[in-house]
């Protein structure tokens, strides 16, 4: 099971992180949310702690850089497959410690992979 999650998710539906977590419920992936504040999108509900993320494949990112760096030990911990930095989020300092860790980064809009179909893309 490849699980995405989705890492700075909001309620808020303006915000890139919510239009991330519908597309991927609508893609039929399997989707995760953590964010700051709770809420539900498509079903899918917003965590506001990461111990009960198991399994994730790819986490995709809707964090600012300089929010990121709590969260590098956690994120670490889960042993995603690969980690996609959308605009934005961009993060030389944290591309280092993922590749360290034999974790893919992979610089890209989460919603222009799925709109064109190369999400799943890749070998994963």
């Amino acid at each position: 099971m490849k699980n995405t999650l989705v890492f700075g998710a909001s309620p808020n539906p303006g915000r890139y992180s919510y239009i991330a977590i519908e597309r991927l419920v609508e893609a039929g992936l399997p989707t995760l949310a953590f964010g700051l504040k709770t809420g539900k999108v498509k079903g899918v509900s917003i965590q506001n702690t990461l111990g009960e993320m198991e399994e994730v494949h790819t986490l995709t990112l809707y964090m600012r850089p300089s929010h990121q760096v709590p969260f590098y030990d956690a994120i670490m911990k889960l042993k995603p497959k690969r980690v996609i930095f959308n605009p934005g989020t961009e993060n030389p300092e944290f591309y280092i410690l993922l590749k360290a860790a034999d974790i893919e980064v992979v610089v890209a809009c989460t919603l222009v992979m799925l709109s064109v179909g190369t999400y799943w893309s890749d070998p994963l």
